[in-house]
């Protein structure tokens, strides 16, 4: 019987706003029971139906503050106006325990997990087809969450700046077809579940086989 465990891994996912990181992820989730959600603390409001410790933990700005200053948030960020960020200890728990966390931040939280711990990151960029397609996407969803016009066309500058670091990414998908964009994401997960640096008392495990041979 195999002595193998596996280390788990930082499976990060970013894009624009309608690019479709959220239908994605929420599909891996679906399909991976060994996968979980990191789950930020933010200081946006809570909204109708969002629970506390389940969609966010909510905490005030000067929590928000203790928390970057004891290193107790892996990354932050300040995003239309409210800060996001990681709790440090739930990561670290699941990544000991070999389970996989799934990521929906930014490219600035995802610069701050390479930073930190790049050997246990993964990180995926998701490209619109085109930026009409982007906008059309901005715009179905705004008759769902009320958003106005000029909010729509503010998620449409962000991205611009976002596109821009595409470059930092491990991998790039480009969401044309949902169905095969979720395809390979999960392509990117079975392969990097097994690389050789994630794979705990290997060397042991080859070790014993050659001592037969």
């Amino acid at each position: 019987m195999s002595t193998i465990k596996r280390r788990g891994l930082m499976y990060v996912m970013s894009s624009p706003s309608g690019a479709g990181k959220t239908t994605i992820t929420r599909a891996l989730l679906k399909n991976n029971k060994d996968l979980i959600i990191s789950i930020s603390a933010t200081t946006r409001k809570r909204r109708a139906g969002e629970t506390h410790s389940q969609d966010y933990f909510f905490v005030d700005t000067a929590e928000f503050g203790r928390m970057v200053e004891e290193g107790e948030i892996l990354e932050h960020a300040k995003v239309f106006g409210n800060y996001y960020g990681t709790p440090r200890k739930p990561v670290e728990k699941a990544l000991s325990e070999g389970k996989d966390i799934i990521f929906d931040i930014d490219w600035q939280g995802t610069q701050q997990i390479s930073e930190l711990a790049r050997e246990d990151l993964v990180s995926v960029f998701i490209l619109p087809p085109s930026r009409s397609t982007l906008e059309t996407r901005l715009r179905d969803r705004a008759q769902t969450t009320l958003e106005s016009e000029s909010d729509i066309q503010g998620r449409m500058a962000k991205a611009a700046d976002e596109l821009s670091h595409y470059t930092e990414y491990d991998y790039i998908i480009i969401n044309e077809d949902v169905d095969d964009a979720i395809a390979k994401a999960q392509t990117i997960l079975d392969a990097e579940r097994i690389k050789r640096r994630r794979m705990i008392g290997l060397a042991d495990f080859v070790r014993g086989l050659k001592g037969g041979l």
